[in-house]
């Protein structure tokens, strides 16, 4: 093996910029988001993480993807070049109901969409069961290295 083939890549850089639209004061730490995107992450990027409310949640799903109710996380890709260039919007409301529901701290919720948001960003898809499966298998071995549980139990 020649030493140029053992020499490790360099990490993805990544520029994160947080917003909170919502008085919600248990929301993930900027160095927080940092680690959980990063685990994800493979290429450069700059990243918006933005936390809403459900009704900019609802007003955002319904102008982008004609749905009129606030989801879980949103993705939008401006530029997917290097460096890939796009938003996470997450709702922290839904984040919440669903995490109670589902019987999973806030914590894993939002890490587990956190990443299902950066995979989109990076083209990761689960409009069709094999890339579900693909999609899914990913955000697991990203979850497993951070100390969280499948989010997909059976």
């Amino acid at each position: 093996m020649h030493a140029a083939s053992r020499r490790r890549m360099p990490e993805p850089r990544l520029s994160l910029a947080v917003q909170a639209a919502t008085a919600d004061a248990d929301l993930p730490h900027a160095s927080t988001l940092r680690r959980w995107l990063r685990a994800a992450l493979s290429r450069d990027a700059r990243v918006t993480v933005r936390f809403v409310g459900g009704r900019e949640g609802r007003a955002l799903n319904a102008r982008h993807r004609g749905r009129d109710y606030p989801t879980n996380v949103l993705t939008f890709v401006y530029d997917d070049t290097v460096p890939l260039s796009g938003d996470l919007v997450l709702c922290v409301p839904v984040l919440r109901r669903e995490a109670r529901e589902q019987g999973k701290t806030f914590r894993a919720h939002c890490a587990h969409l956190v990443i299902h948001g950066m995979l989109h960003l990076q083209g990761y898809d689960h409009a069709r069961a094999a890339d579900a499966r693909r999609m899914e298998a990913r955000e697991k071995r990203v979850l497993a290295r951070l100390g969280y549980p499948d989010p997909y139990p059976e």
